[in-house]
């Protein structure tokens, strides 16, 4: 498609695409609607509130891949980054995702790795409570008690406002992909997130011209047929701290080592304090050698991670990448990324520590 093709206007409709979740599950016991049940329910519930909302034009875009998000894989993370890449070669900007809670967070992070530096804006949203009124059997209601239908429409209409970037919208707010992070299991309330967002939120463009559009598209098509291979064997570990032996954490670490290049997390205490031990020392030494990224985040919600303490900065002597401030599900996509991105080890810690540097974040070794 010519680069002339790419241009957006407002008056183009927000492309809609439903990939599962308790937003779509009805009955007793709760279980999701099959897709050829839900999205015409759907369709007609947005016709019928279109005026009293004041909704902007929606588009649906076809999407074969609806299950329950605590079940999504790395490979399910691609073929989203890959329905969404397709449309917006066509000519779309604006989507609006919906998608279950379990996993919405690591989902809007992976997507805003994967497009930085692009010009689409992408709302993901959900719900805590489904949609339609399961106290009224077969009659396809909304539940005046649920957020789905609040959560929908608000993401609509900041889809439709076009500001570029990944932003997850939920319970009346929205926050850049990247800062957030689930902190209930059940409230309406059930997600946060800030706004001083570093990389990738800092990388999108306000209006790309239809050139440089071009150029990201053609170096995103080019490897898209090879990060399908790599996402059927990415794998990213995560090993939680916790007051044992040190030789837990050394044997965990060593059972890893065998296996292809990969991402590991350590969750630290606090600021990313871990447990010393020599054993360990020489295991972190192991990984790094073996082309395994190591990255320390915290276990606490908020804060992140520091060298303030010699408890947690010894470990960045031993190649371990400090997650700065980023949320748990936030590292986590940016390790997939760089696992499907980039084909070598040096390269790919090479661009954590690029955007590291840029956001000021970067912990140096001593």
């Amino acid at each position: 498609m010519p680069a002339s093709a790419m241009k957006n206007t407002s008056n183009d409709p927000i492309t809609l695409i439903y990939a599962g979740g308790t937003f779509g599950s009805y009955g007793r016991p709760l279980a999701p609607l099959s897709a050829d049940v839900f999205l015409p329910t759907l369709q007609q519930l947005l016709t019928e509130q279109d005026n009293a909302d004041h909704l902007p034009k929606i588009a649906w875009h076809d999407n074969t891949l609806i299950k329950d998000s605590s079940q999504l894989t790395p490979l399910d993370f691609v073929h989203f980054y890959q329905l969404l890449l397709a449309a917006y070669a066509q000519g779309n900007r604006r989507f609006v995702l919906i998608t279950g809670t379990d996993t919405l967070s690591y989902l809007g992070a992976f997507l805003a790795e994967a497009f930085a530096g692009s010009d689409i804006c992408v709302v993901v949203t959900g719900s805590m409570r489904p949609l339609l009124d399961s106290e009224m059997l077969h009659a396809y209601n909304i539940d005046a008690h649920s957020d789905a239908w609040d959560n929908l429409t608000d993401s609509l209409k900041l889809a439709a406002a076009g500001e570029s970037g990944v932003k997850i919208g939920f319970g009346g707010e929205s926050w850049p992909a990247q800062t957030v992070q689930k902190i209930h299991s059940h409230d309406l309330m059930a997600f946060t997130g800030h706004s001083r967002a570093a990389y990738p939120a800092n990388s999108y463009v306000r209006d790309l011209p239809d050139i440089r559009r071009q150029h990201w598209l053609d170096d995103q098509q080019e490897v898209v047929g090879n990060i399908t291979v790599l996402a059927e064997q990415a794998r990213i570990h995560a090993l939680y701290c916790l007051p044992n032996d040190t030789e837990v954490m050394s044997n965990q670490l060593l059972a890893l080592l065998s296996q292809p290049p990969c991402g590991i997390i350590l969750l630290g205490f606090g600021a990313g304090n871990v447990p010393y031990s020599e054993t360990l020392a020489e295991s972190l030494e192991l990984a790094y050698q073996k082309g395994h990224i190591v990255v320390c985040a915290s276990q606490s919600p908020f804060g992140g991670v520091s060298d303030s303490y010699a408890a947690g900065s010894w470990q960045y002597d031993h190649h371990v990448i400090s997650g700065g401030r980023l949320t748990i599900p936030a590292i986590y996509a940016r390790l997939l990324w760089l696992l499907l991105r980039y084909d070598s080890p040096a390269r790919r810690r090479q661009r954590w520590l690029n955007n590291v540097s840029q956001a000021g974040t970067t912990i140096k070794k001593r």
